[in-house]
């Protein structure tokens, strides 16, 4: 027994000892509101850790002369260096070096545009990976109208030999990117600096918009950036201090061979849904590889949404249902939801993945929807009749 309780302090004893030395932790980790965690770089002087309210998936620290340091956590660590100044020596290997300023952007993660059009810095993007027709930015799509953004091929088989025609200095690319590493590698080896957007990944839908600050951090336009986060936060300051309607709402939308794809739980439009103040229909649901959506069959979806008190239709995805029937017709059971008989059945707009910008209002229209206020002021919503 003595032996034994000996050998138990002794495992005790190193386990302590490899925390000390391995930093306990995380030290990519930035609980929201912590700034940057870089600190002092040679031959710089530092000035403060940018202020983030939601966000947890990157981190900023601003110098003098312009410079700032930029970590996007899990991803890669960036030295921004303003026009007409240089990088300091002796940087370390992994801080990749941006130059401002960018003047032609091969945007692949649509999610950003809004973010760049919001601070007024869509003269950047010069080429994009989707269509004129696929943009629901009114911005984008004069832009490319006007020839002033260009579809370079689609973030998996982009156009390498326009982009390099473009003189492109940098690609912003959603994590879709890690699904095709290769077009990363051929990219990189063009002498593209690969910038990977993981807004995605905030827990907080309110996360999702901060990243305006870290596109404000790359065109020059941090303050701009700031305020207008500011403003998104007004808008949804009213629901600190409001106390949950326990509605249920089910947000999905139906494949054409029958089943229901609903959000993961952990997603940010089941946040949406609770800060709104509502109760997402489908807690616990997640997807064992960490996919942000799931697929039910129909069975085990009426299980979980029959009594939801809303029905919110992922239009976004299927813009073919236009109204109640529209979704009777995808299966008749859906005749039998209580959201259907009570005629408390909504969809989204086709917009709703590409305006990250304002995701304070669409928190706002669940909100209407909860509280029962009055269905034409929704932006993002419409009532299906």
């Amino acid at each position: 027994m003595e032996k034994n309780k000996w050998t138990a302090v002794i495992v005790l004893i190193s386990i302590v000892v490899t925390m000390l030395f391995s930093g306990c932790g995380n030290s990519d980790a930035n609980p929201a509101g912590n700034g940057g965690v870089n600190g002092e770089i040679e031959g710089l002087t530092y000035v403060e850790s940018v202020k983030l309210d939601y966000a947890e998936g990157f981190a900023i620290d601003r110098y003098e002369d312009g410079y700032f340091f930029l970590d996007i956590f899990e991803d890669g660590k960036y030295l921004i260096v303003p026009e007409g100044k240089e990088a300091p020596e002796g940087l370390a290997d992994n801080i990749r070096v941006i130059h401002q300023p960018l003047e032609n952007v091969y945007l692949a993660a649509t999610a950003v545009m809004a973010l760049f059009d919001s601070i007024d810095a869509m003269d950047h993007i010069t080429m994009t990976s989707i269509k004129e027709s696929e943009w629901t930015i009114d911005n984008a799509v004069k832009a490319m109208k006007e020839g002033r953004i260009t579809y370079a091929g689609k973030y998996s088989e982009p156009d390498y030999e326009l982009i390099l025609e473009k003189n492109c200095d940098m690609a912003i690319e959603s994590t879709m990117i890690y699904h095709t590493p290769e077009v990363k590698e051929m990219l990189e080896e063009l002498g593209i600096m690969v910038f990977v957007d993981r807004s995605s990944f905030e827990s907080n839908p309110m996360g999702r918009t901060e990243w305006i600050k870290v596109y404000g951090a790359l065109t020059g336009k941090l303050d701009e950036a700031t305020a207008y986060f500011e403003s998104c936060k007004k808008v949804i300051s009213e629901l600190s201090d409001f106390e949950n309607t326990e509605k249920s709402a089910a947000f999905f939308y139906i494949t054409t061979d029958g089943k229901a794809v609903v959000r993961s739980s952990t997603d940010y439009v089941p946040a949406m849904i609770n800060m709104a103040g509502g109760r997402y229909s489908f807690d616990g649901v997640v997807d064992e590889d960490g996919k942000t959506s799931v697929s039910m069959t129909m069975e085990s979806f009426y299980e979980k949404a029959r009594d939801a008190d809303y029905i919110i239709y992922n239009a976004s995805i299927d813009t073919t249902v236009k109204s109640v029937n529209d979704l009777i017709a995808k299966d008749p059971i859906f005749a039998e939801f209580k959201a259907v008989k009570e005629g408390k059945c909504y969809s989204t707009g086709s917009n709703m993945y590409q305006r990250t910008d304002v995701i304070s209002n669409m928190i706002m229209d669940f909100h209407k929807v909860f509280t029962g206020e009055d269905d034409e002021n929704l932006e993002f919503l419409s009532k299906l009749e």
